[in-house]
């Protein structure tokens, strides 16, 4: 007997130095596809935007979940990326039948679920999860550069990048910065 409710979960986040870690459970219909679906770090920010709008217009139920850096601080970051994966799937409007998440560890929870390393390549819900989770965490850094402009957030995300050591140092830590992670030469170069 098949499962008709299979959520696949993935978050976004772990590495910046800013801002949350955001989460997404997706449930699809059965047999759903949608070309160009893929690890959300390998897909275009202009292909993440339109993928995520088909994502939520197909989806039977999108669940996310959204830890802040204050939170992140007190519990660490895995806690705090296994707290948002929960609320997440908590969130979802169906119950799901089986969960999928990405990476080698499950929240503690009730539901049948099972950890998939690399989840987000192996499992079309699991990287519909990773689209919706780093869309959702791009917005919401695109909206702390309104409040924080000098920190380029709306282009690193919150990522190590050389541009945004430098206003670290120009400006000092803000009030979205981790204040748990430290700054010893690891300079992260992603962006978008």
């Amino acid at each position: 007997m098949g499962m008709a409710n299979v959520a696949g979960v993935d978050e976004a986040g772990r590495g910046p130095l800013a801002g949350p870690v955001v989460a997404a459970a997706v449930i699809l219909p059965p047999l759903f596809t949608l070309d160009r679906v893929d690890d959300s770090k390998r897909l275009r920010p202009e292909i993440r935007g339109e993928l995520h709008t088909a994502i939520m217009r197909a989806a039977v139920a999108v669940g996310v979940g959204i830890v802040d850096e204050k939170t992140i601080d007190r519990i660490n970051i895995l806690e705090a990326a296994l707290k948002a994966m929960d609320e997440a799937v908590r969130a979802l409007c169906v119950q799901p039948d089986f969960i999928l998440v990405d990476g080698n560890r499950l929240p503690l929870w009730e539901f049948p679920s099972r950890a998939v390393i690399g989840g987000d390549r192996a499992s079309f819900s699991v990287a519909a999860a990773s689209i919706v989770a780093k869309v959702t965490r791009d917005r919401i850094m695109v909206e702390y550069h309104r409040v924080y402009p000098e920190y380029g957030f709306d282009r690193h995300k919150g990522y190590g990048t050389p541009q945004h050591i430098a206003a670290i140092s120009k400006f000092g830590l803000s009030d979205i910065h981790r204040r748990s992670f430290r700054l010893h030469g690891g300079i992260d170069n992603r962006e978008g």
